[in-house]
């Protein structure tokens, strides 16, 4: 890997990195000296923001629930830059439904709770468990570490809302298989830690009308505004540079704990 303490010529993959979180902590990456792999669905614009980035910087069409794909980004990785020091997950979908909607006499589709478990959980999980693979070859440094793997939960992991149920669960989850495979990799010098993002100004927040933005920045203590996604691509950095954060699952949110 590497030397600690900086980003500099790491080779990273970040899945969800043609927009959101994942595009900030692309951009920053690249503009830290880093190289990167881009995964994100044929139908993003990762192809787009991987040619704006320049030579250091490469997408790979990646639905991270295909064993297959995610194996081909990782071998990409690997011809292109020759390892992989870390892996992003960014990646991710939602749902918001009722358990029982009483008023349509309606339940919440079994198909819509297993796709959000299967994309934001299960995912998770196949990148995790590949890109171990491939981290797991890299000769370690100074310290005996040889990669870093960041996962993305979400406060609703802890505080899910009416409507959340899927969503909450696979977030989770990804808290939950935190800790243990931080345990798992640590023989083999790999650290794993969790981002639990709060209200970030992402694409989907951006959809929303001026009047609910401006709502919901309220409900956050301090500072009270959406936060940048660049706040989350500079959490990744402060991970992937402290070799002390490990088995971790770090709130991003200004003190913001969701109301029913």
């Amino acid at each position: 890997m590497a030397k600690i303490g900086t980003l500099k010529n790491c080779v990273s993959l970040v899945t969800g990195g043609a927009s959101g979180l994942g595009r900030a902590t692309v951009e920053r990456f690249v503009r830290q000296g880093a190289k990167v792999v881009i995964c994100d669905l044929p139908t993003s614009d990762g192809k787009a923001v991987a040619d704006s980035l320049g030579e250091n910087c490469v997408f790979a069409p990646t639905n991270v629930t295909s064993e297959e794909d995610v194996t081909k980004a990782l071998e990409l990785a690997k011809d292109k830059f020759g390892r992989l020091d870390i892996s992003v997950s960014c990646a991710g979908t939602g749902i918001a439904f009722l358990t029982y909607n009483f008023k349509k006499n309606l339940p919440h589709q079994l198909a819509d709770f297993q796709r959000v478990l299967t994309v934001n959980a299960v995912g998770t999980f196949n990148v995790i468990r590949l890109s171990a693979g491939v981290i797991g070859e890299n000769e370690p440094n100074e310290d005996g570490q040889r990669g870093v793997i960041i996962n993305t939960s979400s406060v609703a992991a802890f505080e899910g809302q009416r409507g959340q149920a899927a969503y909450s669960a696979s977030k989770g989850a990804v808290v939950g298989m935190t800790l243990p495979i931080a345990r798992d990799l640590a023989p083999q010098g790999i650290r794993v830690a969790t981002i639990a993002p709060g209200l970030l100004d992402t694409p989907l927040l951006a959809a929303l009308p001026d009047k609910v933005r401006k709502f919901l920045a309220s409900t956050i203590p301090f500072p009270p505004v959406l936060g940048d996604p660049g706040a989350y691509a500079h959490l990744v950095q402060s991970i992937v540079e402290n070799p002390m954060i490990n088995g971790e699952v770090i709130r991003l949110d200004g003190a913001l704990r969701m109301m029913p």
